[in-house]
């Protein structure tokens, strides 16, 4: 159901989402939305901002089940192919802007799967080390929760 090869400096999940990819863009590109799955439990996203765009602003702000708050998500939309691809990073900000704080960029694709979609996230690092950061910060196991919870709030809308 569920694979992640390492490739490179990239790492990958594949997953089938049971919602067909029209909910699963809604649930992906709607900010209200995006709260409600975007990091795995008991964490939660407070803030989303999601401007769909080449050049648009891509922020999160997470905090913690203990009130922990990390350092925001700061990025900028590369692609937007509706309902099929978008493309995300964290080296540039709003109006494809240098940021300091460069980790990764994300590619996100939809295809159509029976009856619902196969989720397909890459993530490339600039190098290796970065690559294994993530691993080490929970990649596979954080990012597979989250396409679950991605599928759960899908099937609602």
């Amino acid at each position: 159901m569920a694979s992640t090869p390492v490739e490179g400096d990239d790492l990958v999940l594949e997953v089938h989402l049971d919602a067909p990819p029209a909910k699963v863009w809604r649930a992906l590109t709607e900010a209200d939305l995006i709260m409600r799955w975007f990091c795995p439990r008991p964490w939660r996203t407070k803030e989303a901002v999601l401007d769909l765009r080449p050049g648009g602003r891509f922020f999160t702000r997470m905090e913690g089940p203990d009130g922990e708050a990390p350092e925001p998500g700061e990025g900028c939309v590369l692609l937007v192919e509706t309902e099929r691809r978008l493309v995300w990073t964290d080296a540039l900000s709003e109006g494809f802007r240098p940021n300091p704080t460069a980790f990764m960029t994300a590619d996100i694709t939809l295809t159509p799967d029976d009856d619902g979609t196969l989720y397909r996230a890459e993530v490339r690092h600039k190098d290796l080390a970065d690559r294994e950061k993530h691993e080490a910060m929970g990649f596979h196991d954080g990012w597979m929760a989250a396409a679950r919870q991605l599928d759960e709030v899908a099937q609602s809308v």
